[in-house]
């Protein structure tokens, strides 16, 4: 394992963190008794793995389901704590549901403090607010601070690039989580302005969130080769200084396993990351043709702005990612979020085009873009693919 310096929280923290949503009981918040013996060894299993290889961080959230209180329990029976532990609490209106939150995920956590505290979901400017206000949710962290109860305080976010400078400009964080990975880089400017600022960066979710890599399309494993897409994009990141830690979402214990080979590439991935990135482009343009591929995102209206609320730039990705990787299965699940993920996925899908939103009403806010009848059919034919079926955030929240 590598260790980088986790901006000015000053922790050294390893290069792959123990994702703890995908390897719990349930997304229902369960009494202990709940959960078997096999259910809660699986756990500790998965914690001695990941202290053998030196995963020394774990992270979680209050939202995870049975997550804390399994960890919690799995601290005490292996008695090898990891050397940083983060947990998520959403922001609240309240100061007040905010506190009794924290305080429940120490207890249920079991340890004397929480190294990494991160407001969980800083997705829109409502949500910024009820975090820095007077009296607010970062005032009540400095308070736990103050008793040594926490360590550094970040946030998380599934927010637009904007908002996340703007909650950084703040400088009243530590650290952020966000999505940055090969297929969705929107985030770059963000991810320097944080080394500006001197701040940690998480990159959430980077196997799942990144084309459900576990996975793969034949298409992304060829134009991967020699590497496992897993492996591509972990050394894809890593390549970046200013990434400090990748979250991996362990379900079983080999799951470990590719990530691990690319920790043993990192100091080879010169040889193999930018030949890749040249296939991929190269491919993009082929699958996608070349004006597209350069002007396909220029002059969309945000959702907000956009007849139905559909995300029409999200779907488009989606489409692209079709067209040039195969990634159905990574659309399906997306574009069925749309709509049902709340501020998490904002925006709509498609399934209003031509019931309650016209095709006219559409073409009147893409007068701007290079083949607005060409973004119409696109979100034609994802409807026609994915459109009878719903998905639900796991969390559910």
């Amino acid at each position: 394992m590598e260790y980088r310096r986790f901006g000015r929280t000053n922790l050294n923290i390893p290069i792959l963190s123990l994702g703890g949503m995908r390897f719990q009981k349930s997304w229902d918040q369960l009494d202990f008794s709940e959960i078997s013996y096999e259910e809660q060894n699986k756990v500790e299993n998965i914690l001695n793995l990941a202290n053998k290889h030196g995963l020394s961080h774990v992270e979680t959230a209050k939202y995870y389901g049975t997550s804390e209180l399994q960890l919690g329990m799995g601290f005490k029976h292996t008695k090898k704590i990891p050397n940083i532990i983060q947990t998520k609490i959403p922001p609240n209106n309240d100061p007040a549901i905010f506190e009794k939150d924290v305080i429940t995920s120490i207890e249920k956590l079991k340890v004397k403090k929480i190294d990494l505290l991160a407001i969980h979901g800083i997705n829109t400017d409502e949500h910024l607010h009820q975090a820095i206000k007077d009296g607010g949710c970062i005032d009540i962290l400095r308070n736990f601070q103050k008793e040594n109860i926490i360590g550094n305080i970040g946030f998380s976010t599934h927010g637009r690039s904007s908002l996340i400078e703007k909650a950084i400009s703040t400088n009243l964080f530590d650290y952020v989580n966000l999505h940055w990975y090969f297929i969705n880089q929107e985030n770059t400017k963000v991810i320097n302005l944080a080394n500006k600022y001197d701040l940690g960066v998480f990159i959430i979710s980077p196997t799942d969130k990144g084309g459900h890599l576990h996975t793969p399309s034949n298409k992304m494993l060829e134009l991967c080769r020699p590497l496992h897409p897993i492996i591509f994009n972990d050394l894809f990141c890593l390549r970046n200084k200013h990434v400090h830690t990748l979250s991996v979402g362990i379900a079983k214990e080999a799951d470990f396993d590719l990530h691990l080979e690319a920790i043993s590439l990192l100091s080879e991935s010169e040889n193999y990351v930018p030949k890749i990135l040249n296939r991929l482009r190269d491919e993009s343009i082929n699958a996608l043709g070349f004006e597209w591929y350069q002007n396909w995102n220029r002059n969309l209206p945000s959702w907000e702005y956009t007849p139905g609320n559909i995300n029409i730039p999200v779907l488009l990705w989606l489409s692209n990612l079709i067209d040039w990787l195969d990634m159905e299965g990574f659309a399906k699940a997306r574009y069925q979020l749309l709509g049902n993920g709340s501020h998490w996925f904002p925006g709509s899908n498609a399934n209003l085009l031509d019931v309650d939103v016209s095709e006219g009403q559409l073409l009147k806010v893409l007068e701007g873009h290079i083949n607005p009848k060409k973004v119409i059919r696109k979100l034609r034919t994802l409807k026609e693919k994915f459109g009878d079926n719903v998905a639900k955030r796991l969390s559910k929240k």
